[in-house]
C-alpha cells in the first residue's frame, strides 16, 4: 500500500484557482491516497469512470471555486483519457440519444436556423449523431482513441482523436459549441473555454452541462455524492461558472436542471461505489424482474447552462 501511495503522489501537481488565480484555499475533503491505484490510471479516466474521489478537494477563499489540489498532472490526465476502452459507456448510447434529443430541442428554440455545431469531448458521438440527423453540420473531438473509432463504426462520424486544440479550427466557425460532462474533467477549464469561444461565431451559443456541487442532492449526500470522482478536477456552481463565462465575454441565457435517460441496471451499477449492498440487492431484484434495460429519468445534481457570445 505504501508503495502505491508514493507512486501516486509522484504523479501529482499543485495548482492555483482556475477562476481567480489565487492560491488561498480551505480543505473541503482531505485526500484518501491509501486507496490509490496508480497502475490503473487509464481505467480510471474512461468515460464511465466511477472511482470515488481520492484527491484533496478545496474551496478557493477568494472566489469560492472548488477544485482538486494537489491533483494528477495535466499530461497524466490527457494520457489517461487517450488510452483504454469503455464498452460500459457506449452500452448506454440509446439513452444518451434520448437525452440529447431533448437538449437539442432547447438549442433549436434559441437558434431555429440549423448551422454548424462542434461537440467537444464527444465520447461515442451520440450528441453529434442526434444533431446531424436533425440537419446540423457537425464536428467533434474526443481524446479517447477507442471512443473516436466507435463513433465512426457506430454512427459513421469522423471524430478527431484529441482535444479541441488539436483540431486547428478557424476563428468564428461554429454557431453552437457544446461540452457535455466535459468541463469538470479538463485540466484548465478557462483555457478550454477560451478556445471554444474563439471558434464560436458572434451571437453563437455555448452549451455546458456539469454536476453542481451546490445542488440539494450534493449537499445532502456529502462525500457520498455520486459525482465526487477522481476524474472530476473542478466542481462548479452557478455563481462560479457564471463568473467564468462572464469574464470570457459570454452572457448566461439558460440555467436549468439536466435530466438524463439511462438504463435502470446501469444506474444501479454506478451506485455500487457508494451504497454497494443496497445497489446490489436492488439490482438483483431488477434483473430477476427483467427491468434492467428500462430507460429511466436520472438526476443527481446535473445542471445545464447555455451562454451567448456577445
Amino acid at each position: 500500500m505504501r508503495n502505491n501511495v508514493e507512486a501516486y503522489k509522484a504523479l501529482l501537481e499543485h495548482v492555483k484557482c482556475n477562476l481567480c488565480g489565487a492560491d488561498d484555499y480551505e480543505v473541503v475533503y482531505p485526500p484518501r491516497y491509501e486507496d490509490a491505484k496508480p497502475e490503473e490510471i487509464a481505467n480510471t479516466f474512461r468515460s464511465s469512470g466511477d472511482e470515488v474521489l481520492l484527491d484533496q478537494l478545496v474551496r478557493c477563499k477568494q472566489c469560492g471555486l472548488m477544485y482538486l489540489t494537489p491533483r494528477l498532472r495535466a499530461d497524466v490526465v490527457i494520457d489517461g483519457y487517450s488510452a483504454g476502452t469503455d464498452e460500459m459507456f457506449v452500452s448506454q448510447a440509446a439513452g444518451r440519444e434520448r437525452t440529447f434529443a431533448g437538449s437539442l430541442k432547447l438549442i433549436e428554440r434559441m437558434r431555429p436556423q440549423r448551422g454548424t455545431l462542434l461537440d467537444v469531448g464527444t465520447a461515442g458521438g451520440s450528441f453529434m449523431a442526434v444533431a446531424q440527423r436533425a440537419g446540423w453540420q457537425v464536428a467533434g473531438c474526443e481524446p479517447n482513441r477507442w471512443m473516436s473509432d466507435w463513433a465512426k463504426q457506430h454512427y459513421g462520424l469522423d471524430v478527431v482523436p484529441g482535444t479541441i486544440e488539436d483540431m486547428k479550427l478557424a476563428d468564428a466557425s461554429f454557431d453552437v459549441v457544446s461540452l457535455w460532462d466535459v468541463l469538470e474533467h479538463t485540466p484548465d477549464p478557462k483555457a478550454t473555454l477560451r478556445e471554444c469561444i474563439r471558434v464560436l461565431k458572434p451571437g453563437g451559443l455555448l452549451v455546458v452541462n456539469y454536476p453542481d456541487i451546490h445542488s440539494l442532492v450534493a449537499r445532502l449526500m456529502g462525500r457520498r455524492w455520486v459525482f465526487l470522482l477522481s476524474v472530476h478536477l473542478y466542481y462548479f456552481t452557478i455563481p462560479t461558472l457564471t463568473r467564468l463565462l462572464n469574464e470570457l465575454g459570454l452572457e448566461l441565457r439558460v440555467q436549468r436542471a439536466h435530466w438524463q435517460s439511462l438504463e435502470l441496471g446501469y444506474v444501479l451499477f454506478r451506485m455500487e461505489a457508494y451504497v454497494r449492498p443496497v445497489a446490489r440487492a436492488v439490482g438483483w431484484v431488477v434483473k430477476r424482474l427483467g427491468m434492467q434495460h428500462w430507460q429511466i429519468p436520472y438526476w443527481m445534481g446535473q445542471m445545464l447552462v447555455v451562454a451567448e457570445k456577445k
